[in-house]
């Protein structure tokens, strides 16, 4: 199902996932209230089968529009993870079998694993969620070898957290990676509620806010941008833009290249 219309069944992950979490805050009795969150589509699993899912970052505090009121959780854990798997696997279920070109399949798992895990304050939070915003399906450096038609890529197995070795046909391997394409056009990173980027007047007077109560807020350091080089493959050294040259070919067909020095 999820591979025939990918688009479909991944806005419907995102658009339960977000109403799931919604109401849990505020229903929550140390929240009650609007979260933010920011959610990173994720296709496969270590040995990259084809396992779509959802990895969200959400901050342990909400704000109550009415009240005028921010709102902070003292557990590690925002919502009970049983219970938002019940929730979810209910909604989800209800959404794909309200769409017309969807068909479930005949039997489903009765159960469904939704992994709540503290991941610290800060950077360390914002650190955990890089590992699956930057990191691309299968890394050069994972890949082994290919011999004979055979490609070997090295995993980290999930349940023992040893490396492992896995050999597929080059054939099969090629579809092993493309199968986590998405379609065009797919935005895979979404924020919502407080970290949506209609929210940025809402942040700051929270941020005030909590400047009031005496919260302090780390100071990012000014983040320096250099200008790429290219050398010089004869005297190895740095290559600056001179001019443009231009030159009629034959046919009236123009023709233009830089000269660098």
């Amino acid at each position: 199902m999820t591979k025939r219309q990918p688009e479909q069944v991944y806005q419907a992950m995102f658009t339960v996932t977000v109403s799931v979490q919604k109401d849990f805050a505020k229903n929550a009795k140390q929240l009650g209230g609007d979260i933010g969150f920011t959610g990173v589509l994720h296709t496969h699993n270590r040995r990259r089968d084809y396992h779509p899912h959802i990895h969200f970052i959400i901050p342990a505090g909400s704000f109550n529009k009415v009240k005028k009121q921010l709102g902070k959780s003292k557990s590690k854990y925002l919502f009970n993870p049983f219970n938002l798997a019940n929730v979810w696997r209910t909604r989800l279920l209800e959404n794909l079998a309200q769409q017309q070109d969807i068909k479930l399949p005949g039997s489903l798992p009765t159960k469904w694993v939704v992994d709540c895990l503290y991941v610290g304050k800060g950077f360390p939070a914002l650190k955990y969620l890089s590992r699956y915003l930057y990191r691309g399906v299968l890394p050069d450096k994972n890949i082994i070898s290919d011999i004979d038609g055979q490609v070997s890529f090295d995993y980290v197995d999930s349940q023992t957290q040893t490396n492992k070795v896995r050999t597929l046909p080059a054939v099969e391997f090629l579809w092993l990676v493309l199968q986590h394409v998405l379609p065009k056009g797919l935005r895979r990173v979404r924020d919502y509620g407080l970290l949506s980027g209609n929210c940025s007047k809402l942040r700051q007077q929270i941020q005030l806010m909590l400047a009031v109560a005496g919260a302090v807020f780390p100071r990012l350091s000014e983040i320096k941008r250099t200008l790429s080089t290219r050398c010089c493959p004869c005297c190895q050294q740095a290559m600056h833009f001179m001019g443009i040259h231009r030159r009629q070919l034959g046919h009236g067909r123009p023709t233009s290249f830089m000269i660098t020095a």
